[in-house]
This record gives structure tokens, C-alpha cells and sequence, in this order.
């Protein structure tokens, strides 16, 4: 992880002169060089109607479209559709297909691109766009109806659904009363989500408190209307202090049991969790890499990121490499546990897992765009590598003490 974050960083980490990426759209057999741009703010979206040049391919987000309960907003959306109408962009659909219906707020929904060329692309043309880098652009979750189920929101529930299941099977294998699994659950999804809401509003968008107080609780946005967003902005050091609370509070007195026996446990599912999250994270394109040469094998351009991260040009896919190092923690933790004697080692299982998953996040951090307004540094460290600093040594520190708490097979299975 060292070299991967220092030198990878160092060799192949970009600079980006504008705001667009190269791409090339074949028109038949016709090849057109195209500037690639997108965005998902609004005032961003309308000034590049008038300053684009010749051959500019926007690609549409759902942001750039969406409407709201706010009448003055919609025709503010409906100006910005005209003036690329004004400025010679064609509407094209996912399939490059053009319409020549009136675009409004209504239909607009249809399209996915615009593009102004010299040549005037025609319903019989066939049409690709090829990249030397791959283009990130999902779908943001299921459609429920008038609700939509956010794939964020569904890897957390994959996330707690299996770490229910494996808290219950580790249960089984220790001998204990499995009835303690559901209060163990029920604290620690409070613990998470209200934790790591917090967490993210007070490290990295206190602004939040001002500006829109209802979404730090709640997965709204009462910004230009009321929308329902789903969970996002959930930071990881906020859950872990939530969650070191609500396990000792359990620890204590529900099961009654040493804090660093349930700390040992917990680890194996959060870690797995942990990989869904930064998965749920790569489908809302969000704590995204630094820019990297558009022919890397990782380069991946988001076109739904936010503005906040910079340019929309190819990055590196970060929510993948944390995703990838925590799945492989959570089969080092889970061989460890279920074939050694290191569970009886109270504290070691925990403090091992603190130690490699901090580091995991302190080191991939040098490949990340900081989050938000970040309000702590330490030197050229961003807020995450210096909040993730004291629970490394937390771990390291854990691991050493272990033996102090060693305990029987017989004594595992008994309260204390």
C-alpha cells in the first residue's frame, strides 16, 4: 500500500489543463475528435453552453434535470435546455439517437448527451463513442414506485444483512446465547449511521448545520424543494467512535461480557461491511481518486461527481482500492478467528484489525480528492490520514496488550 500510494501517485498522477476529457465519436465510419465534459451543477451547467467550442459532448445528469417543487428553479432548468438549443447542440439519448421534439422539464428525462458538431447527426446514423479510458455513469438505484432505492443505500443493507448473519454464526461457534445478536445489531446501526452522519457533517461539512439542518439527520434535502437523497455523506471516523460507544454500552450491560471479547468479533463484519460501503460509494460516484493519465488501466471518468472535486476528467477508482483492501482484511480476520487460538487473546483480533484497517485508508488517502471543506491537516496529511493516525497506534497498541487478557475456551462461552 506504501508504494502503491507514494509512488503510483508520484509517476502517474495528473494535471489537467482544462476541463474536458478526449474522446472520439464515430459517426458511421467518420471519426470525430470530441472534448468530454460534464457536471452536476447547475450554474456550471448553463456557462458551458456559451463557452464551448465546436465538437463539445456534454454528458446530462440526472442533477442537471431534475425537477422540483420550486417554479422559479424549473424555468431557470428550462432557460438552460434553450440556451444549448440556441448554441447548435443536438439532445441525444443513451443510444445517440436525436429527437426533434421540443425539449422541456417533461421529456428532457429521454436524453443522456448533447453534442455540437460540424456534422449534423441524423436518426439513420450510426453512432459510438470511444475513450481510452472507461466512463462511470449508473444508473442511481431502483425505481419503487415514486421512490427510488438508492444502490448506496442498498450496499448498507447488504452491508448489515450479512454482518447480522455472520455475528450470529460467530455466536454459534463461541457457545453463546444467540438472542444477544439482535440488541448487538440494533445498537450498532445506530451507532453507524447516526455516528458517521455526524461525523461527515463535523469534519468535512459543517455548513450543513446553516444551510440545510434536516439533511444531517435525515437522508433529505430540503434544498431548492424537498428531495429524498438517500443516505450519502457518512463518514467512517464518526461511525467508529459512534460504534466504540454504543459496543461498550452493550459490553456492558446487555451481555455482560469484556468489551474486547465483543471488539474482536466486530471487526470481521465490519470489514466486509466496510468493502460495501466503498462500493455503494463507487455507484454515487463520490470520494473519488486524483486525476490520472487517460491511459491507465484504472483511469475512470465520473461524470456524476460533484463539483467540489475539481475537473470532471479521468480518476483514479479509490472507493475500489479501499473496497478491495478491506474484503481481503476481512478473510485475513475471519481465517485468523475461526482457525487459530488468537480469540482467546482478548483485544488482539481488534487491535490487529484497527492497525491494517487505518492504514488501508491512511495510505489510499494520497490517491484521493480531499472531501468538502476538510478542517484538520497535519503537514501534507488531509483530515482522513490524520484522523485515522490515533486509531493505527489504538490497534498497535491493542495488540501488544493482548496477552494481559487471555482467557480459556471454557471461560469464551461464559459471561463475565
Amino acid at each position: 500500500m506504501l508504494l502503491l500510494s507514494f509512488f503510483v501517485q508520484c509517476l502517474f498522477a495528473q494535471n489537467y489543463s482544462t476541463d474536458s476529457s478526449d474522446g472520439t465519436l464515430v459517426v458511421n465510419s467518420e471519426k470525430i475528435p470530441v472534448k468530454i465534459w460534464a457536471s452536476t451543477r447547475a450554474s456550471t451547467f448553463k456557462d458551458f453552453a456559451n463557452k464551448s467550442g465546436i465538437n463539445s459532448l456534454v454528458i446530462i445528469n440526472q442533477e442537471n434535470i431534475e425537477k422540483t417543487e420550486d417554479a422559479e428553479y424549473n424555468k431557470y432548468l428550462q432557460e438552460i435546455f434553450d440556451d444549448y438549443k440556441a448554441h447548435s447542440f443536438q439532445f441525444l439519448d443513451k443510444n445517440f439517437k436525436p429527437s426533434d421534439v421540443e425539449v422541456t422539464l417533461d421529456n428532457v428525462s429521454a436524453f443522456k448527451y448533447l453534442i455540437k458538431s460540424e456534422k449534423k447527426i441524423t436518426s439513420r446514423d450510426q453512432v459510438k463513442l470511444e475513450t481510452e479510458f472507461k466512463i462511470w455513469d449508473p444508473s442511481k438505484g431502483i425505481k419503487l414506485g415514486p421512490v427510488t432505492l438508492h444502490f448506496y443505500s442498498l450496499m448498507f443493507i447488504f452491508a448489515f444483512g450479512l454482518g447480522y448473519i455472520i455475528m450470529t454464526y460467530i455466536y454459534k461457534i463461541d457457545r453463546v446465547n444467540v438472542n444477544y445478536v439482535e440488541p448487538f445489531f440494533t445498537w450498532t446501526l445506530l451507532g453507524t449511521i447516526f455516528g458517521a452522519r455526524l461525523g461527515h457533517v463535523i469534519f468535512y461539512q459543517p455548513e450543513l448545520f446553516r444551510e440545510d439542518f434536516w439533511s444531517v439527520f435525515l437522508p433529505i434535502s430540503t434544498k431548492n424543494g424537498f428531495h429524498f437523497t438517500g443516505f450519502s455523506g457518512l463518514a467512517s471516523h464518526g461511525a467508529t467512535i459512534a460504534v466504540i460507544f454504543t459496543t461498550l454500552y452493550y459490553s456492558l450491560k446487555i451481555i455482560k461480557k469484556n468489551p474486547l471479547w465483543v471488539f474482536d468479533r466486530i471487526g470481521i463484519p465490519v470489514a466486509l461491511g466496510g468493502a460495501f460501503v466503498r462500493m455503494g460509494n463507487f455507484f454515487n460516484s463520490e470520494i473519488i481518486g486524483k486525476p490520472i493519465a487517460a491511459d491507465s488501466p484504472f483511469a475512470i471518468l465520473f461524470p456524476q461527481m460533484s463539483d467540489e472535486y475539481g475537473l470532471t476528467v479521468p480518476r483514479y477508482p479509490t472507493q475500489l482500492f479501499e473496497a478491495f483492501g478491506y474484503f481481503c482484511l476481512f478473510i485475513l480476520l475471519w481465517v485468523l478467528y475461526r482457525y487459530t487460538t488468537k480469540k482467546y487473546q482478548q483485544g488482539w483480533l481488534f487491535g490487529l484489525f484497527f492497525a491494517i484497517l487505518w492504514s488501508i485508508r491512511f495510505f489510499v488517502e494520497f490517491l484521493k480528492e480531499p472531501q468538502g471543506l476538510e478542517k484538520i491537516h497535519l503537514g501534507d496529511l488531509n483530515t482522513g490520514q490524520v484522523l485515522s493516525i490515533p486509531f493505527i497506534v489504538a490497534g498497535i497498541v491493542l495488540m501488544f496488550i493482548s496477552p494481559k487478557f487471555k482467557i480459556t475456551p471454557e471461560e469464551n462461552a461464559k459471561p463475565d
